[in-house]
């Protein structure tokens, strides 16, 4: 199958322009999964719940983002800014499945300010089986990666490709992340953002090289750290399934939980 990394600069606050380019980028790109960024449909930096709430959708109002994937045949994983006019906010991926369905993912770790604007994501850690090319799929959102249980827990769940929709602005994930994918044998899609964004003086800036991990934490493919740009890797996903690195060992079944405690 292949799978697409799309890196993109929203612009903050313009839901209509935001989507409509989301929309671009799916037709023309030709891969079974696709992976864009976190809050790709409102922009990131928001100090409060008030200031965030008019960029909010449920996630039925992207309709032109799951009817592009339907029709393209794809499967979109695409953050979003979720909520309505009242009640809580989170900041979400919307999962929209090559046959029409939607699954919604809400981050489990909020960084810095966002524990102002969003609710604590209460989805919990899911695999979505995708028939059509035989591969599970599992989200985690940016700062999830931080916390190892995040990726452990997927791919315990049997997650083959871990769709990963960032918007970092630190270098340590550099260091971090091609460890999740090795650490659980796993595809690790990580789609960041480049650009920046300023409220109230203070600025946020996002670091681009979006990039592709292969099970064994090797650099697939990668983008540059401030150009939009897409990149494409044909992958194997019932390679991933085999846990084995030798004849003896594997890496979930020397797993000790009893000594875990």
């Amino acid at each position: 199958m292949k799978l697409a990394v799309v890196q993109y600069s929203p612009i903050r606050g313009d839901v209509t322009h935001n989507i409509a380019a989301i929309v671009d980028h799916i037709r023309a790109t030709d891969a079974n999964v696709i992976v864009f960024p976190e809050l790709a449909t409102s922009g990131y930096f928001f100090y409060d719940t008030a200031s965030a709430r008019p960029f909010a959708r449920h996630a039925e109002e992207l309709e032109e983002i799951i009817a592009a994937a339907k029709t393209a045949r794809r499967t979109v994983v695409c953050g979003f800014l979720e909520g309505g006019k009242r009640g809580p906010l989170y900041n979400s991926a919307l999962i929209a499945l090559s046959d029409g369905a939607t699954m919604v993912y809400r981050k489990t770790h909020r960084f810095y300010r966002e524990v102002d604007v969003f609710a604590p994501g209460d989805t919990g850690f899911f695999v979505i089986d995708l028939p059509d090319v035989d591969c599970r799929l599992g989200t985690m959102i940016c700062y999830d990666w931080r916390f190892p249980e995040s990726a452990r827990t997927l791919a315990l769940k049997g997650a083959d490709v871990i769709a990963c929709p960032s918007n970092l602005v630190t270098h340590i994930w550099r260091t971090a992340m091609p460890v999740r994918a090795l650490e659980n044998k796993v595809w690790l899609a990580v789609a960041n953002r480049s650009g920046e964004e300023t409220v109230s003086n203070e600025t946020v800036r996002f670091n681009g090289d979006s990039v592709i991990y292969t099970p064994a934490g090797a650099v697939a493919a990668s983008c540059g750290p401030t150009q939009d740009e897409t990149i494409i890797v044909d992958i194997d996903p019932l390679a991933t399934r085999d846990k084995h690195f030798n004849t003896y060992n594997d890496i979930f079944a020397d797993r000790r939980p009893d000594m875990y405690a």
